[in-house]
């Protein structure tokens, strides 16, 4: 009998090769089809409106119908540049995103470590569950509970702070001062997504083989030296990863968390990129003007993303590219 591998060719090798691919794994690119098609339609075809940025305002034609904007389409980038309330409403999105990051992201990390040591493993499930729950929360729901605890007249705390001092007048604006505004925005921050946080750590933390902290044991480390030299090596890719993705947002910022949270007392601080972009855009029609802001906006976090990843790989850190 004629050996079929020595007579046939390579293009029948590719095909048999293809064939049999396809037969294994044809079921989940099928699967991936449907996140694809969803992506080029509800991600990729939008982005032809970017030109809106450059073109001259008007809703009821296509932007690639209309005119160039004045200085060489740059006019909406100009006159967001030279609106006081844009440069306020940019550095109120840098401080809040910065101090978020600062006082935010080693949250998780400190609450996972916390978990992982903790022995007693129906009490661990039981506090896990507890500090997911506020993740399930709408910022909605939270800006009434913070109206209710933190409120200068009648809140929680303050009547608290009243009893246990003796003075009627003690009171702290938590939600009408702008600087105690921020500490407030950034606690309820922490207390919100802390938790959810930690799956990401925990699950990366069940990778970590038990014999290195039986090794580091047997050398004499104590549980803080075993967390130090075991654990958070271990959990460094992570947190580089999940680093450099939260600076990729830097310059991004939520639309319900500061909105809701928000009041006339605390504008100053509290008006954010996507707040401004509401009002003009939205509210008062500058579609142009707004996607200009929101393109700068993305094209800025792009750069944050990049350079964040190249510095990981400088220092022999994977990375995300």
């Amino acid at each position: 009998m004629t050996d079929i591998r020595k007579t046939a060719g390579p293009g029948a090798k590719s095909k048999t090769y293809w064939k049999s691919y396809m037969r294994r794994y044809g079921t989940l690119y099928l699967l991936l089809l449907l996140p694809v098609v969803f992506f080029i339609i509800f991600r990729y075809v939008p982005m032809a409106y970017i030109l809106s940025a450059f073109k001259q305002n008007n809703i009821f034609k296509a932007p690639w119908e209309l005119p160039w904007a004045k200085n060489n389409g740059f006019e909406y980038f100009i006159k967001a540049f030279n609106d006081r309330t844009f440069i306020n409403a940019l550095r109120n999105t840098l401080t809040l995103n910065l101090l978020d990051l600062l006082a935010g992201f080693p949250a998780p990390i400190l609450l996972a470590l916390i978990l992982n040591e903790l022995s007693f493993k129906r009490f661990k499930k039981i506090t896990q569950t507890v500090l997911y729950l506020p993740h399930f929360l709408s910022w909605i729901i939270i800006s009434g509970l913070a109206l209710r605890l933190f409120a200068s007249n009648d809140g929680l705390l303050n009547i608290l702070l009243k009893r246990m001092t003796g003075n009627p007048d003690a009171s702290i604006p938590f939600m009408a001062d702008p600087n105690h505004w921020v500490a407030t925005y950034v606690v309820l921050g922490i207390w919100k997504e802390a938790g959810w946080g930690t799956i990401i750590y925990l699950a990366a933390l069940t990778g970590i083989s038990p014999e290195l902290y039986e090794a580091a044991a047997v050398d004499g480390a104590g549980r803080f030296r075993r967390i130090w030299h075991v654990t958070l090596p271990g959990l460094r890719p992570t947190i580089i990863t999940l680093l450099i993705m939260n600076l990729g947002r830097i310059l991004g910022s939520e639309f319900d968390r500061p909105l809701a949270l928000s009041n006339r007392l605390v504008t100053d601080v509290s008006n954010v990129i996507s707040i401004y972009v509401y009002q003009r855009g939205i509210q008062n029609s500058q579609f142009s003007l707004s996607t200009a802001v929101g393109l700068f906006q993305s094209v800025v976090g792009v750069l944050f993303l990049l350079g964040a990843n190249t510095l990981a790989k400088r220092f022999g850190e994977r990375g995300i590219m």
